[in-house]
């Protein structure tokens, strides 16, 4: 086993992928209203939406509630795409790094496909916290649980 990897999935989704992109760039702060999972969330350091923002999440995962900030460390409008780092909290105990990869397509027919890649360093390579797979699994989620909210508005 390495304590370096990747782990990476793609979820279709009904809504257009301008439309769910939208949420990640314009509309964050909302997300603790549309997904149970997320508890809160703040901006510790700049604003909401650009580079080198800082926020403070809080959400649960495999049943615990956790914490942890996440900085914005690219944004490509063009290709839907954004980049996180993920630290602090229960986050910085197991990972040297977990960087986040979060991309919308477009599909041909309508919909999207919402691609999230996350990408680790762990401290050690048994470690007692969440593991990448758990953290895909909750990404997968949200991303369920936005779809769902955008479809119905």
């Amino acid at each position: 086993m390495s304590l370096t990897g990747k782990v990476e999935s793609e979820t279709e989704i009904a809504a257009t992928a301008a439309k769910f992109y939208h949420v990640f760039r314009k509309q964050l702060e909302h997300v603790p209203n549309i997904s149970q999972e997320i508890h809160g969330a703040r901006v510790h350091e700049g604003d909401w939406e650009n580079v080198g923002s800082v926020k403070h999440w809080e959400y649960t995962i495999e049943g615990k509630k956790q914490s942890a900030k996440e900085k914005i460390e690219t944004i490509d409008d063009e290709n839907k795409l954004i980049t996180y780092s993920v630290f602090d909290g229960e986050v910085s105990e197991n990972y040297k790094s977990l960087n986040v990869t979060f991309q919308v397509i477009d599909k041909e027919h309508g919909g999207g496909i919402v691609k999230w890649i996350f990408e680790y360093e762990k401290v050690k390579e048994d470690i007692t916290g969440v593991s990448p797979e758990a953290y895909l699994a909750f990404a997968e989620k949200v991303t369920k649980d936005i779809d769902a909210h955008l479809v119905k508005e």
